[in-house]
């Protein structure tokens, strides 16, 4: 859906710019999402979208605040260029609130309030009221009685501030008040309103902000606009692929190889039910860029809020890929979450990957490599140990035996390594060795399933690679000799009989004692 990237020969991709005139002035690369634009202009006033951090969703309101503007000089080319016949021109009011993470009020009314300042000047209103939502109000009626058009408001990020304090729960309710103070005039402004633009990373608090503003047209998980933001696969193919020729030359591969570690590293982003494959756009034009690829999304920014959301519900991390939620998960207040599921959503670490419309019940789990070890990775310090160096060096050696088929040796090296990680509350149960061996497993690029049901039971651990079939069972203060019996006696392989590969059965006991493998028997 309107298709067009603007490029010219010597390509300059905008790392880092955020605004529309200047990528459109400054010759930068563009996928046009510019009919999107006229679309929500054209069928909605009030508008509610999330997207995870750096997918393009400051880029979308510049383009709004540019359309909005009149200025058709700058689309030029593009499909609203196409479809716009009247650019009229409208006072704007951008206000972006991710500046505003300095988890006081204080700090939110500065920085709001120098903005508002700003739009009060630009457009020549005075106000003497005091309080953010006086100043929008007393800005929308007067821009749009000085200038006889109706106002645009597009707010940006607008729960950059509450995201500060999830963990504060003596500031969460007054932050939250706050902003729901600020937001509160747009429903009383509609006589006055145009367009009204709402984007952030949560979609789930917004309930609680937003109480009085039920008039919003929620798109964040409609198809229709599942491609509004981020690049799709489409348009990588159609728009962009002479660039992935040239990333593939600088590589040294063939183009199809470059596609395809493209889309394992960065693709698999699902917004709607219609799992339509979405790119992460920050990666993409890094790679281009810097003609490499690799973590470029998660080198920005570590997922530490989320770190503490799981230690707060005891989350089981094996079970986060493919784990299930229903919609109303996603649209539970901020203050009564239940689950860690909406915000890893919404933040970009899990995607859909499957619907079930009888039940209306969504199967989620990460979008792509680059996402899934990066989690990994930010899970490190607290599921294994905080000293991230000697943790990779002693996670290479084990990986070192693996490649070479030694696996007595990675064995005995995955024992001395757990023995010396400091000990941790819980570091008695089967769970917690469980999700050991899946941080340490993940971080080598090898993928292990957990608790893997069969009509005779359920299976510990299944580590799988193109070669080989492992069915790991553990057991605690136990011996190993107990979890091959079971692997035999509930017939585990019988599984993987037919799937060409070869099958090992695998029995680990754990000792609470020294709280690592005290004995394993592979056959």
């Amino acid at each position: 859906m309107y298709l067009c990237a603007v490029m010219t020969e010597r390509q300059r991709y905008p790392i880092g710019i955020q605004t529309f005139e200047k990528i459109r002035e400054g010759n930068y690369a563009y996928v046009d999402k510019t009919g999107y634009v006229y679309d929500l202009a054209q069928n909605f006033q009030f508008v509610f979208l999330s997207r995870p951090r750096r997918f393009g969703k400051s880029l979308l309101v510049s383009t709004m605040k540019s359309y909005f503007e009149g200025r058709r000089d700058l689309f030029e080319g593009l499909a609203a260029s196409r479809l716009e016949t009247e650019w009229r021109q409208h006072p704007v009011l951008h206000i972006s609130l991710a500046s505003a993470k300095g988890g006081t009020i204080q700090n939110l009314q500065e920085m709001v309030g120098l903005q508002l300042e700003w739009s009060e000047k630009k457009y020549g209103i005075e106000c003497t009221k005091e309080g953010l939502g006086a100043r929008l109000e007393t800005l929308i009626k007067g821009c749009a009685e000085k200038y006889g058009e109706k106002v645009v408001v597009l707010i940006d990020e607008y729960d950059a501030p509450l995201l500060t304090v999830l963990h504060k729960p003596e500031l969460l309710d007054e932050m939250r008040q706050a902003l729901r103070a600020f937001y509160s005039p747009l429903k009383d402004c509609d006589p006055w309103l145009r367009f009204v633009f709402i984007t952030g990373i949560s979609k789930f608090s917004q309930l609680s902000i937003f109480s009085e503003l039920n008039n919003l047209a929620r798109i964040t998980m409609e198809p229709r606009y599942s491609t509004i933001c981020g690049i799709s696969e489409q348009e990588l193919h159609e728009q962009w692929d002479y660039v992935v020729a040239e990333l593939a030359e600088k590589m040294g591969v063939e183009k199809d190889e470059a596609y395809r570690q493209l889309k394992e590293k960065y693709d698999g982003y699902h917004f709607a039910q219609d799992m339509t494959d979405v790119y992460n756009p920050f990666s993409l034009i890094n790679t281009f860029s810097f003609g490499r690829i690799a973590a470029h999304w998660f080198e920005t920014g570590t997922p530490t809020v989320l770190v503490k959301m799981l230690q707060k519900f005891q989350t089981d991390i094996t079970q986060l890929d493919g784990s299930k939620a229903r919609s109303e998960e996603f649209d539970a207040p901020t203050e009564q979450m239940q689950s860690v599921l909406p915000l890893f959503y919404q933040s970009g670490y899990l995607t859909v990957k499957d619907y079930d419309r009888e039940l209306d019940e969504y199967t989620l789990g990460y979008p792509n490599q680059e996402v899934r070890l990066g989690v990994i990775k930010a899970l490190m310090p607290y599921y294994v140990w905080d000293d991230t160096l000697k943790t990779r060096n002693s996670i290479t050696d084990i990986y070192r035996a693996i490649r070479a088929e030694d696996l007595p040796e990675a064995f005995e090296r995955l024992k001395t390594f757990l023995s010396a990680v400091p000990y941790a509350e819980g570091a008695t149960s089967e769970g917690h060795f469980q999700q050991m061996l899946y941080v340490v497993f993940s971080l080598m690029g090898m993928y292990l399933l957990t608790e893997v049901r069969t009509a005779t039971g359920r299976m510990d651990v299944v580590w799988q690679s193109r070669t080989d079939v492992y069915v790991i069972e553990l057991k605690i203060d136990r011996p190993a000799q107990e979890a091959i019996d079971q692997i035999d006696r509930k017939g585990y392989l019988v599984s993987y009989a037919l799937d060409g590969r070869r099958l090992h059965k695998v029995g680990l006991s754990f000792s609470t004692r020294t709280r690592t493998i005290e004995e394993y028997i592979i056959r």
